[in-house]
């Protein structure tokens, strides 16, 4: 760490290169490794740093880090954002300082938006380097508090080094021995007493220019290093014939669910082989349901329909519940011909309990589930069905719109209805346990439909309260919610057939493990999160990509659906990644593929305009899903009901050209 000196003994350093050298000599038994790497905090620490990778012979880079301080009191920081989406925050200091989610949210913002311009400055188009399982040397020119570098350090921990260095050519001795206890190792070269100010110990203690920076970035880079797309084995070309996701069957064999993601909710690639896929989940691995990101009401009448029940004809008019906004999300061509081809695959089979359902996981039909509470028990119960039509009766007052009532209890202090729907599920559950389970399976799954429409009141009475508090309680109470239905809905049916697996439909940005991605730093969980925790290997995780091409997708919440030209996938990110490759389509093995890169996040809302802010996230990707699929140019969803705008289309961003 460097003993305590008397600032009369230290000679001064001429410049910050001479400083790196110096440094260098402290950290010889790390030169030449291939688990190295050297990471200058801008701007002043990048010179340093460079002397420091040349001398070691390693790679360098750069490691932005900006604190989040309090607003007036900038220099009292409860957190830090750094490079790749990292974010760290003191959870204590929040709490005891009572901070909004809306003010943290509001300043990462501010802060994010300098931290991504230096970024680009930085780095151009290079992604961030990939830490995990590296030695890092993280430098700077010198530290008078340390609190920079300490924010730099518990960031650098987020991606999971083999050995986090602090080296610094100055500091004041109670910091370096303070960030003893972060780092692994700490190396100063001086540290006098009393240190007063960094650039008392140089000569030559000029400002860094951010072109000085680049320009050091760029004499320092080297090629990529090989592997990756190259790998034996990472990626399998996809040809179209019936054989292509037979490895894919094969990892999904022992597996409880099997998450089959998307990179857009309106790509009819990524619906269709999706909808393959699970044709042969269902024929040949054993599948005895499919789970989606719907409603529970809406997708029970879709499950009425395969298993032969209920009063629809056709997959077309099973569909029809789907009225909400966006409706081309299930009515669309794709999905009506998975729906046919379930029922056909349903009457053949003999046995009730070998029919495959299909079942809603998300909960935003609060007073649809409601009613389907109230006429479930008005045929078993007339007693308890008025019971419940007096608990339920609490969200009259606030109509149909549960945005409504999120306002109003969450921000205007009306008195929630949340104890009545806590009351109406218990006792629920109570008549449920009653009854028995000496029942036909459809008659099982009718009593199970009531509860889940039961605790689905519940969940979603507190996640609209919690709509306009802000920050990430509402996202993950939605995500908890579908992972509860989900093993809620396992349990039911392995108590039915005596066996279970499900095959889940859902977006990317749910399905894919959040603890890889920078959502997941800032406290965002999510489905596929949540389901590798409780089952480990018996989970398989695939996600699906794009480059370019088209999709269906709303200018705005609640728009009609448009055919929409999606844009290049910007430099840096894994689509970018895929496309250098040159293959139409292929099966990717991620775990091949270190590194933190950009992913896009397509919903049902696409705004090309502000692409980088509203659709991109860093992330792992070999931590984030076991498969990934990639279409480098793919088309958009073909809704059921076509609107003018769907069917006029975008110009293409290359019109009228044709470049």
């Amino acid at each position: 760490m460097g003993e305590t000196q008397d600032a009369t003994q230290v000679t001064r350093f001429r410049d910050r290169a001479e400083a790196g050298r110096r440094l260098a000599e402290r950290l010889r038994h790390y030169g030449g490794r291939d688990d190295v790497i050297v990471l200058g905090l801008p701007r002043g620490g990048v010179p340093v740093a460079h002397e420091v990778a040349r001398e070691l012979d390693v790679p360098l880079d750069v490691y932005v880090v900006r604190k989040l301080g309090l607003p007036g009191h900038e220099e009292l920081a409860f957190g830090a954002i750094a490079t790749g989406g990292v974010r760290v925050l003191n959870r204590e200091l929040i709490e005891r300082l009572e901070l909004p989610a809306s003010w943290i949210e509001a300043i990462d913002a501010k802060e994010r938006r300098e931290l991504e311009r230096r970024e680009r400055v930085y780095r151009g188009e290079r992604p961030p380097p990939d830490l995990a399982g590296r030695t890092v040397i993280l430098v700077d020119d010198g530290l008078a508090t340390g609190s920079t570098m300490l924010a730099a350090v518990e960031a650098v921990r987020q991606d999971d080094p083999a050995r986090v260095v602090v080296a610094v050519p100055v500091a004041a001795p109670e910091v370096c021995e303070a960030l003893g206890s972060a780092a692994d190792e700490v190396v100063c070269v001086a540290t006098p007493q009393p240190m007063r100010a960094v650039g008392l110990w140089y000569e030559d203690f000029s400002q860094t220019s951010d072109e000085e920076v680049g320009e050091l970035l760029a004499r320092a880079r080297r090629p990529p290093p090989s592997g990756g797309l190259d790998a034996d084995g990472a990626v399998q070309p996809l040809t179209g014939t019936r054989h292509d996701f037979d490895s894919l069957l094969e990892r999904a064999q022992d597996a409880r669910h099997v998450l089959l993601g998307e990179a857009s909710h309106g790509t009819h690639e990524f619906y269709r082989e999706r909808a393959e896929i699970t044709k042969r989940l269902i024929t040949e691995g054993g599948c005895t349901a499919v789970a989606v990101e719907a409603d529970w009401p809406d997708a029970f009448r879709v499950n009425r329909f395969v298993r032969g029940v209920g009063e629809d004809g056709t997959a077309e008019e099973a569909l029809r519940g789907f009225r909400r906004f966006p409706v081309w999300m299930w009515r669309n061509t794709v999905v009506v011909e998975f729906i046919d081809w379930l029922r056909r695959f349903n009457d053949g089979q003999a046995d009730e309990a070998r029919k495959v359902g299909f079942y809603g996981l998300d909960l935003y039909s609060l007073h649809a589930s409601m009613e389907a509470v109230v006429e479930y028990l008005d045929r078993m119960d007339p007693a308890a069905a008025h019971r419940a039509r007096e608990r339920y009766g609490c969200f009259d007052q606030f109509g149909r719109d549960p945005q409504v009532y999120a306002y109003e209890t969450g921000i205007a202090g009306a008195e929630p209805c949340e104890e009545a729907a806590v009351q109406q599920l218990v006792e629920l559950l109570a008549l449920s346990s009653q009854q028995g389970d000496e029942e036909r399976p459809l008659d099982g799954d009718e009593r199970f439909h009531a509860e889940q429409n039961a605790r689905l009141v519940v969940n979603a009475e507190r996640y609209y309260r919690a709509m306009f508090r802000g920050g990430v309680e509402s996202w993950n109470l939605r995500d908890r919610h579908m992972a509860e239905t989900l093993e809620e809905l396992s349990s039911h049916l392995e108590r039915i057939a005596g066996r279970v697996k499900v095959a889940v439909w859902e977006h990317n940005s749910h399905l894919g493990d959040n603890r890889a991605t920078e959502l997941g730093q800032a406290g965002q969980l999510n489905v596929g999160q949540l389901v590798r925790e409780q089952h480990g290997p018996r989970a398989l995780l695939v996600g699906f990509t794009t480059y370019t091409g088209t999709v269906t997708a709303a200018s705005d919440w609640g728009g009609p659906a448009e055919r929409k030209q999606v844009l290049r996938a910007l430099p840096g990110s894994w689509e970018e990644l895929f496309h250098e490759r040159g293959t139409a389509a292929f099966l990717l093995n991620p775990v091949r593929i270190p590194g933190r890169r950009l992913e896009r996040a397509i919903g049902v809302v696409y705004q090309p305009q502000t692409e980088r802010v509203s659709h991109y996230f860093h992330t792992r990707l070999a931590d984030q899903f076991d498969v990934v699929v990639h279409f480098d140019e793919t088309t958009a969803l073909e809704p059921l009901e076509r609107t003018s705008q769907w069917d006029e289309g975008e110009l293409p961003e290359t019109f009228p050209t044709g470049v």
